[in-house]
């Protein structure tokens, strides 16, 4: 094969898959998230996942991995104590598997490329995932902008139904009720200028006061702008967190007031949203739709990343509740359903 041919069937390859020809003719080294695991708490850059001092020393190892002690709350700890890696066999494929993740491989390819039972295949992704589910908007300031969107409930994976199937893209019309039905998962998208981005499975169905302030978990600035629609919880939020808030109605034609208050950005949020949830994974099961909520926002953030995969890896590495948070997914799941009316 000459350089033209060579050349020719390199331009045939996925965006990824150039980017990772490129990386190996270079010879860059892979990310590794052990090593990049381990090169924070020997840089005191970790905290003790029980008080989060940053003040600890090295205690022994713990079947391979290196313990340390707090010197503040006097617990003993490893490096992956309360992350996605806590209690993972095969550590030393999970690089790969991120790799493979991030590149957009289904979990059938994944697990046959790995090796790797599809159900391990599965966890893994889903305690990746609860590491970014947390975002509590610390970052927001300046004109916020908030609105709601909606996603039909979906049992995907379910092997019991607590309703009446129906065929992929077919509507539950609700028996004749009007407005926002109850089977509808409400998320909250709130952004800023700046690219501050949280996203919330907040509810099922009509969304209140006390949703969007859950999903906004702290407070705003004072001086922030906050745009919404016309929906009166949202100006009963703004009232009580004593915010400016600008109202624009789609009905009466109100997309831009004074050439800067809009919600186009959570709008368009909402669009690519919604078409990578429907064209990359055919639908998600409603239990798991705030991780991959997570992801998306974690995939906004590192779009212009130089190095993707290593940002994706230390932001996924920074919770260290993330294993307990993979345990509640189905505790959080019920909760979402007890709020159907």
């Amino acid at each position: 094969m000459d350089f033209g041919e060579l050349l020719k069937s390199a331009k045939l390859l996925a965006p990824s898959e150039q980017a990772k020809l490129i990386s190996e003719l270079l010879g860059q080294p892979k990310t590794d998230c052990l090593s990049i695991r381990k090169e924070q708490f020997f840089n005191k850059q970790a905290n003790c996942p029980h008080c989060s001092a940053r003040k600890y020393i090295k205690y022994g190892k713990d079947k391979g991995s290196q313990r340390f002690m707090c010197k503040a709350c006097h617990q003993t700890f490893t490096e992956y104590t309360g992350t996605w890696l806590d209690g993972l066999q095969k550590k030393s494929r999970v690089s790969e598997y991120i790799e493979l993740m991030m590149a957009g491989k289904s979990l059938d390819k994944i697990s046959a490329q790995m090796g790797i039972n599809k159900k391990t295949a599965f966890d893994w992704r889903h305690k990746i995932l609860s590491s970014l589910t947390h975002d509590e908007g610390k970052e927001m300031e300046g004109i916020v902008e908030s609105d709601e969107t909606f996603f039909e409930e979906s049992c995907k994976g379910s092997q019991i139904l607590n309703r009446e199937g129906r065929k992929r893209g077919n509507k539950w019309l609700g028996k004749g009720k009007r407005g926002v039905l109850d089977n509808k998962v409400a998320v909250i998208v709130t952004a800023d200028r700046k690219g501050s981005l949280n996203l919330c499975a907040a509810t099922m169905g009509r969304i209140g006061k006390a949703d969007i302030l859950r999903s906004i978990q702290s407070p705003l600035p004072e001086q922030s702008i906050l745009c919404t629609d016309g929906h009166n919880s949202y100006k009963g939020f703004a009232m009580d967190s004593n915010l400016k808030h600008i109202t624009l109605r789609g009905d009466m034609k109100q997309h831009v007031k004074q050439g800067v208050y809009h919600i186009q950005n959570v709008n368009s949020l909402h669009n690519r949203l919604k078409k990578w949830i429907d064209y990359t994974f055919w639908g998600v099961s409603t239990k798991y739709l705030q991780n991959y909520l997570g992801w998306f926002r974690i995939n906004e953030k590192l779009k212009n990343s130089s190095n993707g995969q290593r940002d994706f890896i230390n932001e996924t590495l920074q919770d260290d509740h993330a294993l307990k948070r993979y345990s509640y997914i189905n505790f959080s799941y019920r909760q979402l359903l007890t709020t159907q009316v």
